[in-house]
């Protein structure tokens, strides 16, 4: 031992850092034998991997931040910025989709970020959500004060083929125009007929797509085909080249002084949609997508 702390005192460290590389050469201990304890959750090789989250008792936390009804636009552009910061800031992301509360990440098939662990892809992704959140939530809300933090739980699964993809991401989407068109009927009741929240779901029980669709144009002159997409499709988020025109200071030739010159550059930007990603039209027109997973 005594060996060793003088080689790490030869090769300049500081009398502090001694302990700290004491510790390295003993990093045997009784006590190592813990980590047996750790279970393996790397995921199976070459499969789609989707962490999707969503917010937990956000019920509650709409009604206390008072977000409007049917749809926020300010919570729901909140929720899409949050998911560009994952994008940006995590690796192999290949596509994301959101609606409401929640968004879905898909990382690439051939992923090996973080050597395939679970619980890395997932806490990774909520917890840099989560502090998105709150971090950007001044910029959307303005002089509405968080009252309290937000939470978001998530989940993992993994999708052996493109088509088990495709099939999982049209199921959200699906899913965001059922409760969308539910809401917007509900709150359209509530609001402007002047019915209770009871009296709303009462009326809306046993209801098909086509009846809500009926009630919102003859009632309330609504044709939800006019909705935002936004609202109706939910947001795709994908890397797109994009130029950008910036303002740089150069010397020419023959000049003293620097002249301020537009110079456009091309950069990859992660970019939101609002479209349809159940038929082929999405997947013909970016095959990029499916193709970086390959």
């Amino acid at each position: 031992m005594l060996r060793c702390c003088r080689a790490v005192i030869a090769a300049g460290c500081a009398p502090g850092s001694l302990r700290r590389h004491r510790g390295l050469a003993m990093a045997k201990s009784k006590f190592e034998y813990v980590r047996d304890f750790e279970a393996d959750d790397t995921v199976l090789p070459n499969c789609w991997i989707v962490v999707r989250l969503d917010g937990r008792n956000f019920h509650r936390f709409s009604e206390q931040h008072e977000f409007k009804k049917p749809n926020d636009d300010r919570a729901l552009h909140l929720m899409t910025k949050c998911a560009q910061t994952v994008m940006q800031e995590l690796e192999d992301i290949a596509i994301a989709y959101g609606q409401s509360d929640e968004y879905s990440f898909v990382f690439k098939k051939n992923s090996r970020w973080f050597k395939r662990r679970a619980s890395k892809f997932m806490t990774h992704v909520v917890s840099q959500f989560s502090s998105s959140y709150v971090f950007f939530w001044k910029d959307y809300f303005k002089d509405q004060q968080l009252l309290y933090p937000p939470g978001f739980d998530g989940r993992i699964v993994l999708y052996p083929s493109n088509q088990n993809l495709k099939d999982y991401l049209s199921w959200r989407q699906a899913d965001c125009h059922i409760n969308n068109l539910y809401n917007t009927v509900f709150w359209m009741l509530v609001q402007r007929s002047g019915l209770t929240p009871v009296q709303a779901q009462e009326r809306l029980r046993g209801t098909l797509a086509g009846d809500k669709n009926e009630i919102l144009f003859s009632e309330f002159n609504i044709n939800y085909n006019n909705e935002p997409l936004m609202y109706r499709k939910g947001t795709v988020l994908i890397w797109q080249k994009v130029n950008e025109v910036i303002t740089k200071k150069v010397k020419l030739p023959k000049e003293e002084e620097e002249k301020e010159v537009e110079v456009t550059r091309t950069k990859t930007k992660v970019v939101p949609l609002h479209c349809d990603i159940i038929g082929d039209q999405f997947w013909e027109e970016y095959p990029e997508i499916l193709a970086e997973g390959s």
